[in-house]
């Protein structure tokens, strides 16, 4: 063998570890797995188990990576509290649902934004502090920078407006209903298409849904809900005429609204 094929065949086998090394090392370092200390961080000092109690629904691939649903089904009677967490998201916890004691929820379903691909985890509580949970693998990348769907000034415009909308259930003696909340819910990694300047960080972070006084469910948020949050759900009716909703978001805003509870459409 010549000296000048001897030191090819030397450089091509660093160029094929180089490009190992560039396929293999990151691939490395992107499946560290943060959940064990986003567990310890958002539940210190809590073991929590793997099991049924709580139910996780969420798309294999999501279809728009800004828009994901989710559902929590709370498979399990007694549970007060349900944390939906996104485990690669900049600001994992996406929304914390704590319960009224009577409310009967049974399901809660929101809209979120999932940065890259990520484990999923529903995290229930029961009523003496037990911690169970499930977790779903969701395929989506860039759904916390992705631009706002609506023009700012319009959604500036309508910030704080709400829809309500009630459902058929399966079962007579329970309802159903969607609150959809109009806010920017604006993550911080986003960038305005016009100055190319990243848009301050604005969220609704405080959701209370009550029927007449009892509470229903009161919510904690971040930026990984997404634009204009939507919440779905179940109760059990207790006699009240009026649904109502108090929202708060990070500028201090607070956004209250109040339906008759009607017939089901």
């Amino acid at each position: 063998m010549t000296k000048f094929a001897a030191n090819r065949r030397e450089a091509n086998a660093l160029l094929l570890a180089g490009l190992a090394g560039c396929a293999f090392g990151p691939a490395r370092a992107e499946t560290t797995d943060p959940w064990p200390d986003l567990a310890r961080d958002l539940f210190p000092g809590k073991t929590i188990v793997i099991d049924d109690a709580i139910a996780l629904e969420a798309p294999v691939r999501a279809e728009d990576a800004a828009i994901v649903p989710m559902t929590m089904r709370l498979t399990r009677p007694g549970l007060k509290k349900a944390t939906l967490v996104i485990d690669q998201n900049p600001m994992p916890m996406a929304a914390a649902f704590t319960f009224g004691a009577d409310a009967g929820v049974s399901f809660v379903e929101t809209r979120t934004r999932v940065n890259s691909y990520s484990n999923v985890h529903a995290v229930a509580e029961t009523s003496d502090g037990a911690l169970h949970a499930q977790v779903k693998f969701v395929k989506a990348a860039g759904g916390c920078s992705a631009p706002a769907g609506k023009d700012m000034d319009e959604a500036a415009a309508n910030m704080g407006k709400m829809k309500y909308r009630a459902f058929k259930s399966a079962d007579p003696a329970r309802r159903e209903a969607q609150i959809m909340i109009r806010h920017p819910n604006s993550s911080g990694m986003q960038m305005d298409q016009l100055t190319h300047l990243y848009i301050p960080a604005h969220y609704v972070d405080k959701v209370e849904v009550r029927q007449g006084d009892a509470l229903l469910f009161a919510m904690d948020g971040g930026i990984s809900l997404s634009e204009d949050p939507i919440f779905r759900f179940d109760f059990t009716p207790n006699g009240a005429r009026t649904l109502s909703v108090e929202a708060h978001d990070t500028k201090g805003n607070v956004f209250k609204q109040e339906w008759p509870i009607g017939e089901a459409s």
